[in-house]
């Protein structure tokens, strides 16, 4: 029983952690592209800003998936009798 505990402790570490590094992984890159193709051609700027923002929801949107499960996992273990 503490052994299942102690593995969904360190699965719930390691959900967010990965999850945070991705998409800041994520998001980063996608800023980095945004500014190299803004300043290729500044025309498409609004274009390109809005469909960074609405990417950049996405991504945090799926972190937050993420640190949801990891939540349940620890408050509401399916694993534990």
């Amino acid at each position: 029983m503490e052994n299942v505990l102690g593995l969904v402790a360190l699965a719930c570490g390691l959900i967010v952690g990965l999850g945070a590094l991705g998409a800041s992984v994520g998001i980063g890159m996608m800023g980095g592209k945004f500014l190299e193709s803004g300043a290729r051609q500044p025309e498409l700027m609004n274009d390109l800003q809005t469909k960074m923002f609405l990417l950049a929801g996405l991504i945090d949107a799926a972190f937050l998936i993420g640190v949801a499960i990891a939540l349940l996992f620890a408050f509401a273990n399916p694993f534990t009798l």
